[in-house]
C-alpha cells in the first residue's frame, strides 16, 4: 500500500513538475510577445505602475509597459516626447497644453486626488481655536484657505497663537510643499490660494495673474528650501514627526494609499485636513502613439486596473472601489467634496509660476537646486 501511495505521489510530482515547464513556456513566450510601450508619468504614480498585478493586466492585453518619471511642468515643456508612447502628468492644465501642442485629439482622465493637507492632532486643535480649521459636518475637517492666507500676510507665528502649549514652535505658520518651479502638487496649491486671493475666482488673465503672484509668492518663498518631489516631504512628515512637518500639501491618495495598505506608517495621531476650497489633481494621460491609447482606454476602462488604482489612494469613475477601501479601514475621508474649484489654464497657471521663479533667482531664499 505504501509502495503505491509512494508511486502516485511520485506520478504527482511529475505531472506537476511538466505543467510548471509548460506554463513557463508559455510565459516566456507570451513575454516575448508583449508590446513595449514607454510612457512619462508623474512620480506618485510609479508604485501604482511598478505593481506586479498592474503589470499582468497589461500584459494580458499584450503590453508591457515601462515608465519614467517627471515633474508635470517638465513633462509639458522640456521633456523630450518623441520617445514615448504616452505623457501621463498630474495635471489636467499641463495635459492640455502637451494635447494641444501634440495635436491629440483624446485625452484619458482615469483617476484624480484632491490636494489636502496632512497634520496632526495637536496642531488641527491649536488651529481649530484661532478659527481656521472647521468641521464640515460631514465626518472630515477643513482648512479654511482665506483664514489661513490672512494669517499668513501677518506673519504668524506658532508660539504666538492664543494658548498654543501643544505646539510652541517659534517659526511662522506655514504649510510645507513642493517647489513650485518643478512640483505639481504646489502648483495646486499655488491654484488653491490665487482663488482665493483672485476674490474666489479662477485667474484668467496676466494682469490679475501678476498680482496674484506677488499676493500668495510668501507662502512658497518664506519656506526656504523646498524639495522637488512630493514623495520627500510627504516622507518627512511620515518618519520625522510634527516638529519639522506641522503641515504639508499633499495628494489625497498618498496618505489614502498608506491607510489602506494598513503598514501603520499612518498614526493615531495624524491627521488630514481638506483646503476649503480645494482643487483635483486630474491625473490626465495624453497618447502619442496607438499603443498609448489603448493604454489610456484600458486604464480608464478595465475594472481590475481601477480597482488596483484605488489601492494606491487614486478616486476613480468607479468610486465603489474607493469607498469600500475607506469603509474597511473606518478612514475619515469623504466619499466627495463639494467645495472644489478648478485651478487656471496652463499658460496662466505658468505665468504665475514664472513670476514666483523670478523672486527665487533675485536671491530671496535658498535655492532648492542641488
Amino acid at each position: 500500500m505504501k509502495r503505491w501511495i509512494g508511486v502516485g505521489l511520485a506520478l504527482l510530482l511529475g505531472a506537476a513538475v511538466v505543467a510548471a515547464i509548460v506554463v513557463g513556456n508559455r510565459g516566456g513566450a507570451e513575454t516575448r510577445e508583449l508590446t513595449l510601450v514607454r510612457g512619462v508619468i508623474g512620480s506618485e504614480k510609479k508604485p501604482f505602475f511598478d505593481d506586479p498585478m498592474v503589470r499582468a493586466v497589461f500584459a494580458g492585453h499584450g503590453l508591457r509597459v515601462e515608465v519614467d518619471t517627471a515633474g508635470s511642468r517638465q513633462i509639458a515643456t522640456s521633456v523630450d516626447l518623441g520617445k514615448y508612447g504616452f505623457a501621463f502628468p498630474s495635471s489636467a492644465p499641463a495635459a492640455e497644453k502637451i494635447r494641444r501642442d501634440r495635436g491629440v485629439a483624446r485625452t484619458f482622465a482615469p483617476f484624480s486626488s484632491p490636494m489636502a493637507v496632512a497634520t496632526f492632532t495637536p496642531i488641527v486643535e491649536v488651529l481649530t481655536k484661532a478659527g481656521v480649521v472647521r468641521d464640515s459636518g460631514q465626518g472630515y475637517q477643513v482648512l479654511d484657505i482665506r483664514k489661513y492666507l490672512d494669517m499668513v500676510a501677518k506673519g504668524t507665528r506658532w508660539d504666538r497663537l492664543p494658548g498654543n502649549t501643544a505646539y510652541p514652535a517659534r517659526k511662522r505658520v506655514l504649510l510645507t510643499t513642493t517647489d513650485i518651479r518643478t512640483s505639481n502638487s504646489a502648483a495646486m496649491y499655488l491654484s488653491i490660494a490665487g482663488y482665493v486671493a483672485n476674490g474666489d475666482d479662477v485667474v484668467t488673465s496676466e494682469e490679475q495673474g501678476a498680482r496674484v503672484a506677488g499676493t500668495v509668492a510668501p507662502l512658497f518663498l518664506d519656506q526656504g528650501y523646498s524639495e522637488t518631489s512630493t514623495e520627500a516631504p510627504f516622507e518627512d512628515y511620515l518618519s520625522l514627526g510634527m516638529g519639522k512637518t506641522p503641515m504639508v500639501m499633499i495628494y489625497e491618495a498618498q496618505y489614502a494609499s498608506r491607510l489602506f495598505a494598513g503598514d501603520g506608517s499612518i498614526r493615531p495621531d495624524m491627521r488630514l485636513l481638506y483646503p476649503s476650497p480645494t482643487v483635483l489633481s486630474k491625473h490626465t494621460l495624453v497618447p502619442l502613439s496607438a499603443q498609448g491609447t489603448e493604454v489610456g482606454r484600458l486604464l480608464q476602462e478595465d475594472p481590475e486596473l481601477g480597482r488596483l488604482a484605488a489601492r494606491y489612494g487614486f478616486r476613480t469613475a468607479a468610486a465603489k472601489a474607493f469607498d469600500d477601501l475607506v469603509a474597511k479601514v473606518n478612514a475619515p475621508l469623504p466619499p466627495g467634496l463639494v467645495d472644489v474649484v478648478e485651478p487656471p489654464d496652463h499658460e496662466r497657471l505658468e505665468g504665475m509660476i514664472s513670476a514666483i521663479e523670478t523672486r527665487y533667482r533675485s536671491g530671496a531664499v535658498p535655492s532648492s537646486t542641488p
